[in-house]
């Protein structure tokens, strides 16, 4: 396992992150647990998780993952060897169950998402806070470009950033990340930090795959130069790039077990074919599709880590075991001639 700065912080995570929002949906706690003993004999040492969590988000389930991964910090006592990362939720009005559904990203729903985190985690400290989507409208989420017919009220990135700052003095938590940003967004936490000289944020969880490479397209210049590390989230674009549902449109998995609604843009038409392109050519070169997927995540020098999730130990296995694949110079050719006729259809 290769471990790497992230960002500007002291932090050195592993390459592989663990992604936790199975836990409490598809994953009892039992094989929660399973699955976080597995990473540590695997050398991970970075867990990913979030208070709203498991997805699909819903008022019966919501926080048990949190929960999971601290009843398994209080059985055993491995909260010094692991990195841990969560998230506060932006503005939820369709989630009533997360603070009744008036969430923001305010003093005020900050630091009782924090204390609530903390408690589910069992934990007095979190190494890496992030804020899991912007309260201001932003292109995130499928939403292809920025749309000023969508503007509404939202809390000022200057006032969030207060009371982050404020938390990292209080230690609380460690560190500051953003997660589905643009550009624009990294740029301005960056001068505010600067200007009051508070916590700069160090890490940008933004979705990363073969069908969605549109961090490429200006990020990779603003976090290189401001040393924000990506963590890639969705390397496997929500099972599409697994090639299971090339091979059978029902596979079990996300995609068939929760509403269409829930993840439009991998219900894409031109998705399901680019994803029939790239598991053929995996299979043509002697890689599984998930082998092809993740070791091009795994390959990128602005990848910080990459971040997998897994219903099982199998697949977990197969996830870590992917770096060691090598992507020859002719494979690399192949994939962005691909992404080249038809780019980022799962954006």
């Amino acid at each position: 396992m290769k471990y790497k700065k992230l960002g500007s912080s002291d932090l050195m995570v592993s390459e592989v992150c663990l992604g936790t929002m199975t836990f409490g949906e598809q994953n009892t706690e039992a094989e929660a647990h399973q699955q976080l003993d597995f990473a540590l004999a695997n050398e991970i040492n970075f867990i990913d998780t979030a208070e709203m969590y498991p997805v699909m988000p819903r008022a019966e389930t919501v926080h048990r993952t949190e929960q999971y991964i601290g009843s398994w910090i209080k059985q055993s006592g491995q909260r010094d060897k692991v990195i841990l990362a969560t998230k506060v939720a932006g503005p939820s009005r369709g989630m009533s169950w997360i603070r009744n559904g008036d969430n923001d990203l305010d003093e005020k729903n900050i630091r009782i998402a924090v204390e609530a985190s903390l408690r589910r985690l069992n934990t007095d400290y979190i190494d890496l806070y992030q804020l899991h989507w912007p309260s201001r409208n932003a292109p995130i989420f499928g939403q292809k470009e920025f749309n000023p017919d969508l503007e509404h009220d939202s809390v000022a990135i200057e006032a969030t950033l207060d009371v982050l700052d404020s938390l990292v003095k209080e230690g609380k938590i460690r560190h500051i990340g953003v997660s589905n940003e643009t550009p624009w967004g990294v740029s301005e936490f960056i001068k505010h930090a600067e200007r009051k000289q508070q916590a700069r944020i160090i890490s940008i969880q933004n979705p990363y795959h073969l069908m969605n490479r549109s961090y490429e397209q200006g990020l990779t210049e603003t976090c290189y130069r401001e040393q924000v590390g990506l963590l890639a989230y969705s390397p496997l674009a929500f099972g599409r790039l697994t090639g299971k549902y090339v091979d059978d449109t029902q596979a079990k998995g996300r995609l068939t077990k929760f509403p269409p609604t829930w993840s439009p843009r991998y219900m894409r038409p031109e998705v399901i074919a680019t994803s029939a392109r790239y598991t053929t050519l995996a299979r043509a070169h002697g890689l599984t599709p998930t082998q092809l997927a993740l070791a091009w995540c795994y390959s990128r020098w602005f990848v910080a880590s990459t971040i997998i999730g897994a219903t099982d130990l199998r697949q977990l296995e197969e996830n870590i075991r992917a770096t060691d694949v090598h992507l020859s110079n002719e494979l690399i050719l192949a994939i962005n001639q691909i992404h080249a006729e038809g780019a980022n259809p799962a954006q």
